[in-house]
């Protein structure tokens, strides 16, 4: 499921790259006319723990089909590497908080009446378990920051599945967006404009097949954001 560049006589203006979130930022751009390259490179749980290895020729993502459509992206780009890169990487690696909220993973430290205490989500050690699910993320903007490359970071669709539990997406995603952060990525925070006062994602703004993606009108509004920044 990629995104390719809108068009191949305008210079790109940002990379994309991503897990599935990055899906209708891409077609927002499409539809704009906003010339890009890159998408989603797979979903969202194959960018948390270590997904790739680097050496002095730079990154290897590690699945054989990611690395394929990377190497592809950096061709139309026309740079070796991502050391290379001359416009702005735009990415949602890492942001699937409803993933990392998977119900079942968080039953060990539930209360006897089901929920994960408050006093819990806000310890330490609920940081660091967070930090070492999404460890590979985390190394990963380490890179980009390393390299010297601008990084904007567009939060996901706050929409918490049936699967997960949306106490633990809220405590998760704060402790992932202060990670991003310190690593001096850009947040593309649109919160106050598409969620409700439950803080859950408008239906304005929810792909209506299923129960975790944007649609068009939320890639819409990262889109301009990402204008507003200059890209």
């Amino acid at each position: 499921m990629t995104t390719q560049c809108s068009t191949t006589t305008t210079p790109a203006r940002f990379l994309l790259l991503g897990d599935s979130h990055a899906g209708c930022i891409g077609r927002a751009a499409q539809a704009a006319e906003l010339p890009f390259v890159g998408g989603p490179l797979g979903s969202g749980r194959d960018f948390l723990g270590p997904f790739f290895d680097t050496d002095a020729a730079g990154l290897t993502f590690r699945q054989a089909e990611t690395q394929r459509l990377y190497r592809e992206f950096l061709d139309t780009l026309d740079v070796p590497a991502l050391a290379g890169l001359r416009v702005p990487l735009v990415c949602t690696f890492g942001l699937s908080a409803h993933t990392v909220a998977t119900r079942q993973n968080w039953d060990l430290y539930r209360d006897r009446h089901g929920s994960v205490p408050d006093t819990f989500l806000r310890s330490g050690l609920f940081a660091d378990l967070i930090r070492a699910t999404v460890r590979g993320a985390l190394a990963f903007y380490d890179h980009a920051a390393a390299l010297g490359l601008r990084v904007l970071a567009p939060l996901p669709p706050q929409r918490v599945p049936g699967m997960s539990d949306p106490d633990v997406f809220f405590a998760a995603q704060d402790i992932l967006l202060a990670e991003l952060t310190a690593r001096g990525a850009e947040l593309v925070d649109l919160r106050t404009r598409v969620t409700d006062e439950s803080d859950l994602q408008r239906p304005a703004f929810s792909q209506p097949d299923d129960t975790i993606h944007g649609n068009l009108a939320f890639g819409r509004l990262v889109v301009s954001e990402l204008l507003d920044r200059g890209l």
